[in-house]
């Protein structure tokens, strides 16, 4: 979807501060908020193209004012709510009103060093790829209403294919619910200057790993 979370090109919002030593946590609360998810994660309850796309979907007032890990709570009210379980009253209350709904499974301290390593996106491979390195696309000129990884500056650009990294889901189908649908994967190298304009430093390059439904031959 074109939101908001979308900034790639876009100006006006400020010099990143890089904060010296940061912590990992600046509250106790953002620590809660990461193991929450990771729990819920490894329980099977939603897909992180699911928790991207609540986050997605937050208004831009709220997305923009709040922090990393506030957004990420909001995006997990989203999720716990549209999948029932919790409800409204019960997010008002701070507590359960009534029986939860079962989890395929639960992190439990015996499986935390699992529950907390990043699942493989990797699948078997559909089919053989439609590209190989070297191989001049284009990006294809989409706007969808859904979730998607392929950036708005990145849309109808030509580039070149530098990598194949294999078949891996396909986040724009799985936060769909419409399943895996396993698609290949590809870095694709583009000229500065045919993302950012003619005015762009000429030794730039911009790299950005794109899903073979992204691509069409150049």
């Amino acid at each position: 979807m074109n939101g908001v979370h979308d900034m790639g090109g876009m100006d006006g919002f400020g010099k990143v501060e890089a904060e010296q030593s940061e912590p990992p946590f600046h509250e106790t609360w953002e620590g809660r908020v990461l193991a929450m998810q990771r729990a819920m994660g490894y329980a099977g309850a939603w897909h992180i193209d699911d928790g991207r796309y609540a986050q997605e979907t937050l208004p831009p007032r709220t997305y923009l004012a709040a922090s990393y890990y506030w957004r990420w709570a909001l995006g997990m009210e989203k999720n716990l709510l549209e999948r029932g379980f919790v409800t409204e009253d019960e997010l008002k209350a701070g507590h359960a009103l009534r029986p939860g709904k079962k989890l395929p499974r639960k992190l439990t301290k015996d499986v935390v060093d699992a529950g907390m390593t990043r699942m493989s996106f990797f699948r078997q491979q559909q089919g053989p790829a439609r590209f190989k390195p070297g191989d001049r696309v284009r990006t294809v000129n989409i706007n969808p209403l859904t979730h998607t990884r392929l950036p708005r500056y990145a849309r109808d650009k030509v580039g070149t294919v530098e990598l194949i990294h294999g078949c891996h889901a396909y986040p724009d189908s799985v936060a769909s619910g419409r399943g895996d649908d396993p698609q290949w994967l590809y870095t694709v190298v583009f000229d500065g200057r045919a993302i950012w304009g003619p005015d762009t430093d000429p030794t730039l390059t911009i790299s950005i790993d794109a899903f073979e439904p992204y691509l069409e031959p150049a």
